[in-house]
């Protein structure tokens, strides 16, 4: 896809005026999501200073170590109207944020997760403005995808679908979690994706684990195998599913059970996704019949969570938030059950609230996967 669409240039003007909006002089951003989402350069996150400046009224500028310069001017950057100019080694960068800046200001937004000693350094540089956070401002120009986002999001969700896919090829009685997990890291990348965020395969009782990762342990035969995958395509954009298997024999009786609650309940908050339907209420469309069936504490984990430049974004779909869904936002539906020391189970597919209703990004079946 082109990269226009996908980091159009109106959106530093889009952003200059929220930024005014909510009574600050200036974004700050370091490198991470925000900084890409407005410029389209997936900068290098190191001790050297890179920071886009972003005046609510006058030019952005995007500063960066010279080594890195080549970089910036070959990303979609210079394409948005940003000015670049570079420190080199050995130079304070600092005093270009504040010509940059160009007049005494109130109060700037800060990247979210940008280093304490670069918070610090903007403080002393900065020493009467209020520091807040950008993504106070950002969250709410990022919560809602434009076509061209949702289309990198299904270009992943469909990536990460042909991984599943081809889980038969790994994923046997005998071999261990490891190194199934080192297969799958691999296919993940042969699909498209320019990094592996995360690969778990979490077998028997490691399924009870929600953020298991891999292990040593060896699958047994009939044992429920939970594999949660995900990685960051070029766009940026990243994908995330769940599926749950079972390998060279039959579930216990047990696990056969509450897996049919567990599709139930993933099918329902799917169904529940439609504008104006709150967070909290798709979050109790899942919990709320696995708590019926009496395995409500052992749904450890919120509904889902917003993706896109991040693994983890804006919206949460989870008790207490009771923010509506608009058409453009993206997130998880990724129930479980998790029996500790036995077993467990998760479904996740990525969707996108649309116009009337919603769509899955992810379209392998939800079904036990019997290998």
């Amino acid at each position: 896809m082109r990269t226009d669409e996908l980091y159009p240039a109106d959106r530093l003007a889009v952003a200059r005026r929220a930024t005014a909006a909510a009574g600050l002089d200036a974004l700050l951003l370091t490198p991470g999501s925000d900084l890409r989402y407005l410029t389209g350069y997936d900068a290098h996150a190191g001790e050297r200073l890179t920071c886009l400046v972003l005046p609510a009224r006058g030019e952005p500028t995007l500063i960066v170590p010279t080594l890195e310069r080549p970089a910036a001017e070959a990303s979609p950057a210079p394409a948005t109207g940003v000015r670049i100019v570079d420190h080199p080694d050995g130079t304070d960068p600092y005093p270009l944020v504040a010509a940059a800046l160009d007049g005494p200001v109130a109060a700037v937004g800060l990247a979210d997760r940008m280093f304490a000693e670069q918070v610090l350094a903007l403080r002393a540089l900065l020493p009467a403005a209020t520091q807040r956070l950008a993504g106070d401002v950002l969250r709410e120009l990022r919560i809602r995808k434009s076509p061209a986002e949702v289309a990198a999001l299904a270009e992943a969700g469909a990536a990460i679908d042909a991984v599943h896919l081809r889980m038969g090829e790994w994923l046997r009685p005998g071999r261990t979690e490891t190194e199934v997990g080192t297969d799958i890291a691999a296919a993940i990348r042969a699909a498209g994706h320019v990094t592996v965020d995360f690969v778990i395969v979490a077998a028997g009782p490691n399924g009870a684990s929600p953020h298991h990762g891999t292990s040593d342990r060896p699958i047994d035969a009939g044992e429920p195998v939970v594999v949660d995958i995900g990685g960051t395509m070029p766009s940026g954009y990243r994908s995330d599913c769940t599926r749950t298997y079972v390998a060279g024999g039959p579930p216990p009786a047990e696990f056969t059970d509450y897996y049919s609650v567990l599709y139930a309940a993933h099918a329902a908050a799917v169904a529940a996704v439609r504008p104006g339907v709150t967070a909290e209420a798709v979050d109790a469309a899942a919990r709320d019949l696995i708590t019926a069936a009496g395995y409500g504490p052992a749904f450890l984990h919120r509904t889902g969570h917003g993706i896109g430049l991040d693994g983890h974004e804006d919206p949460y779909v989870v008790a207490g938030n009771p923010r509506p869904l608009e058409p453009g936002m993206a997130f998880s539906v990724e129930p479980g059950i998790y029996l500790a020391g036995r077993h467990g189970a998760r479904i996740e597919d990525i969707v996108v609230c649309t116009t009337d209703g919603v769509t899955r990004l992810n379209t392998t079946p939800t079904e036990l996967i019997a290998l």
